[in-house]
């Protein structure tokens, strides 16, 4: 197969096949040769291991992933690139192609039948507007994956991979912690990709954790979440008090019992904020 981050190789290849940009998919495919091998060594592809890949698109990180994995399982929604990827990925015999979209997708049911007894990892160069929605699905799922290692847009990859309590802190940040520890690994220009986008790039690994860092009820946990970020620029009494429809005094009563100053943003709580404020929720239920 010629070199699939040349780009007279990609147009001749789409050209071929009659594809054309949607730009309702989001869909711009890597073009430098340097990133694709970084990101399937960083996601952890090697001898033994099963890989779940989103959105291929031509295939080539696909191709970097076969080139280390046992097995490679690649969930494309556009079925315009099925011939494409026919033809880019026909020397590996480890890759499977499936035409479905991955928000709708039983990934446990895939992981179960496609990687019986292996490690697995995920790997993706995520489109900007399915970032968050894919990410929280692959952890909120409790998938037995090892790690997600996932391309997104820069901005959105320092919003996951802040310090929970710092102002760049959002909800997400707090929910992708609850899951994983996150990291950032290496930024991408925009001129990597093909059409180029108008921001740059970030490539992001999540280590699943075995168990949350912190002890609460779930539901709880993240309504708390919920309800903080909802209103950030207000104190968390107040924020609180409009997200969980909770009168003023019962609020003021449970921060007083969690130790959260009521005068505090959202922005600033820790896990274990969030976390002290949900069991004294439940406390005084």
């Amino acid at each position: 197969m010629k070199r699939l981050s040349d780009i007279s190789t990609i147009k001749e290849i789409l050209s071929k096949h009659g594809f054309t940009f949607s730009k309702s998919l989001g869909q711009n495919f890597l073009i430098n040769p340097s990133v694709c091998p970084r990101m399937a060594e960083y996601a952890g592809a090697g001898a033994g291991v099963g890989v779940i890949e989103i959105g291929p698109g031509i295939g080539v990180l696909t191709n970097e992933l076969c080139q280390l994995a046992y097995k490679v399982v690649a969930v494309e929604l556009d079925k315009r690139l099925l011939p494409v990827l026919d033809e880019t990925l026909a020397e590996y015999d480890n890759v499977k192609i499936v035409n479905a979209d991955v928000l709708e997708l039983d990934l446990n049911q895939l992981i179960e039948e496609e990687f019986a007894g292996m490690e697995v990892v995920v790997c993706a160069n995520l489109p900007y507007y399915i970032t968050s929605p894919v990410i929280m699905k692959l952890l909120e799922e409790r998938l037995p994956v090892k790690a997600i290692t996932v391309m997104v847009q820069k901005e959105a990859a320092q919003r996951i991979c802040a310090k929970v309590g710092v102002r760049m802190c959002g909800a997400v940040t707090v929910a992708v912690n609850y899951y994983a520890e996150p990291e950032l690994l290496f930024h991408v220009s925009a001129g990597s990709f093909m059409p180029a986008p108008k921001v740059d790039s970030a490539v992001i690994r999540l280590n699943v954790r075995e168990k949350p860092p912190v002890d609460a009820d779930k539901e709880k946990f993240f309504a708390v979440v919920k309800a903080s970020f909802g209103q950030r620029r207000k104190v968390i009494a107040n924020s609180l008090s409009a997200g969980l429809g909770m009168g003023k005094e019962k609020v003021l009563a449970i921060l007083e019992r969690a130790g959260v100053p009521q005068n505090t943003r959202a922005e600033a709580l820790r896990l274990e904020d969030f976390a002290a404020i949900a069991n004294a929720w439940e406390d005084l239920a």
